[in-house]
């Protein structure tokens, strides 16, 4: 039961810090201000991690790679933190696939939160700056679906389609996690 407590702490922990990475770097990468409250939380809430990364790993090209390797870093602190506390000895091999997976499980989750906010504000059409910067982190993982699928009656299904594959994404990239452990494990 302790473990159980101690791993959801460290699982709303690291979601917090890691995914506020993650969206520092999408954030970037898309050119969006950081004078929004979005942005001034998501940097004063990273900085402290980010900031001394950056002095030791450039941005390539739009990516921010101090964000992503923070938020690896992040994750892989939590699975080795968690490896230790089940009382095994830590496998290096182990602990860094879980938190690849972890990251990558993440984004998927942020990207579905993501188009989940934006999809209940575009039925109530709050005009706030929140919603101006949700709209256009939206707009590029919409734009494809958009060109696929009209709307119906006036509505979009667009963030439907999005998140159905989103799943299924996540779904697959679990089975490859748990073949991947067992051959690691082995």
């Amino acid at each position: 039961m302790i473990f159980e407590i101690v791993k959801f702490l460290l699982d709303v922990a690291v979601g917090l810090l890691a995914g506020a990475c993650l969206l520092r770097l999408y954030m970037q990468y898309q050119r969006i201000a950081f004078g929004n409250p979005v942005g001034r939380f998501v940097f004063s809430l990273t900085d402290w991690l980010v900031l001394p990364l950056r002095r030791l790993l450039p941005a390539v090209g739009r990516w921010d790679t101090a964000s992503i390797v923070a938020a690896f870093l992040l994750e892989l602190a939590q699975y080795g933190l968690l490896w230790l506390l089940a009382g095994r000895a830590v496998q290096v091999p182990v602990v860094l696939l879980l938190a690849v997976f972890g990251l990558l499980r993440l984004a998927l989750s942020g990207l579905m939160g993501l188009v989940i906010v934006y999809a209940i504000l575009s039925w109530v059409r709050a005009d706030t700056p929140i919603t101006d910067l949700i709209e256009r982190l939206c707009a590029p993982l919409m734009r494809p679906w958009r060109r696929i699928i009209p709307l119906v009656g006036g509505i979009d299904l667009s963030p439907l389609a999005f998140l159905v594959v989103a799943q299924i994404l996540l779904i697959v990239l679990t089975s490859i996690e748990q073949a991947a452990l067992q051959g690691a494990l082995r």
